[in-house]
């Protein structure tokens, strides 16, 4: 894991729901509190976030939709074609960085390594220093709150990882999508 952020994407029976806090750390420094690490793509049918160097986010969110465009959206044959020119690239390969995309169908974690994960339960994900404590409380909270809106979910997940892990904060941010 990355000390880098923390990421949570839920996609529930109503909503598909991406959060992400806003540090962003240089070693034992804080430079910003309120960056912005998650997106819509594709004309707002995508969600995606992402854990690493906050310049090598914009250059993979941008590779991305790019591949979404030429996929006509097609979120399955995108992270695919994705994964594979991110593993052939020599020096975007070797980026510390994952990334979350999910629409209302399909939830995916991307790496470097071209690693396409769809999580086991395929509705709930995590990446960054936080993601365990953010992807424990989800669970817990999916199971014993459920009547908890799932953007509410997301963000007092995101909440109880800032209160754990010190490279994510509380100024939490979150995108949805209807179903």
């Amino acid at each position: 894991m990355f000390e880098a952020t923390t990421i949570l994407a839920y996609k529930g029976h109503n909503k598909a729901v991406i959060g992400g806090d806003g540090q962003v750390t240089f070693g034992n420094a804080v430079l910003k509190s309120n960056a912005t690490k998650i997106r819509t793509l594709h004309n707002g049918k995508i969600l995606a976030g992402f854990a690493g160097s906050t310049a090598d986010a914009f250059n993979l969110f941008d590779m991305f939709e790019e591949i979404l465009e030429q996929k006509k959206g097609d979120i399955v044959k995108s992270v695919i074609e994705f994964s594979k020119a991110w593993r052939k690239d020599k020096v975007l390969r070797r980026l510390e960085a994952m990334m979350i995309v999910l629409n209302t169908e399909k939830i995916f974690i991307l790496t470097g390594n071209g690693d396409v994960v769809e999580p086991e339960d395929g509705e709930i994900a995590s990446i960054g220093s936080g993601g365990n404590f953010a992807i424990s409380a989800a669970r817990a909270l999916k199971k014993h709150a459920k009547d908890m809106d799932e953007a509410e979910l997301v963000k007092e997940s995101l909440i109880v990882a800032a209160d754990l892990c010190i490279y994510t904060n509380h100024n939490i941010k979150t995108l949805q999508l209807e179903k």
